[in-house]
């Protein structure tokens, strides 16, 4: 079984479209026989997607450093909780579990992981798919900051293809 990497926000966000597509994206990890890695809080968009897929009675592996258990909440009923000593090292146990990577809607955590699985990526440490859900244009921002490094050169395109960029999570699973 392939797992899925989700980069995403212990916060919920505004309104209750960021937690419904969390959601949506948890149904159809497992419809499509994938389990999850992420995270490991129970709350925000990170608790929403894990309560998702362990609904559809999926496999759900959480990593969460120990300073961050009782702050952003370490979910108690996951298949595999690991916990850690470091960002660092959750980092990379996170990514020792995936397959594909998925960046959807979070704040300074989750930009930090997407922009470290791309430079792995970049530096050809893997070749695992990274996905970003521009989800409601929530990286507008990002990606036109993306663009402008290509065209002034401290990003050279095939770096910023190693992105594919998504508007709903569907495409991921197609």
């Amino acid at each position: 079984m392939k797992n899925v990497c989700v980069f995403c926000g212990s916060a919920s966000g505004k309104g209750e479209s960021y937690i419904a597509m969390a959601r949506d994206l948890g149904q159809k990890i497992v419809s499509n026989n994938m389990g999850l890695v992420y995270g490991g809080a129970s709350i925000g968009v990170m608790g929403a997607v894990a309560d998702s897929v362990l609904k559809e009675n999926g496999e759900v592996i959480g990593v969460m450093p120990k300073s961050l258990v009782d702050w952003e909440v370490g979910h108690d009923g996951l298949t595999k909780f690991e916990m850690v000593d470091s960002m660092h090292e959750r980092k990379q146990k996170m990514y020792d579990y995936s397959d594909i990577f998925v960046a959807i809607p979070g704040g300074m955590g989750t930009l930090d992981e997407l922009c470290e699985i791309v430079t792995w990526a970049q530096l050809e440490y893997h070749k695992k798919p990274i996905y970003l859900v521009n989800f409601n244009g929530f990286f507008d921002g990002l990606i036109q900051h993306f663009k402008n490094a290509v065209k002034e050169g401290f990003l050279k395109q095939e770096h910023m293809d190693l992105i594919t960029i998504v508007e709903t999570v569907d495409p991921i699973f197609a």
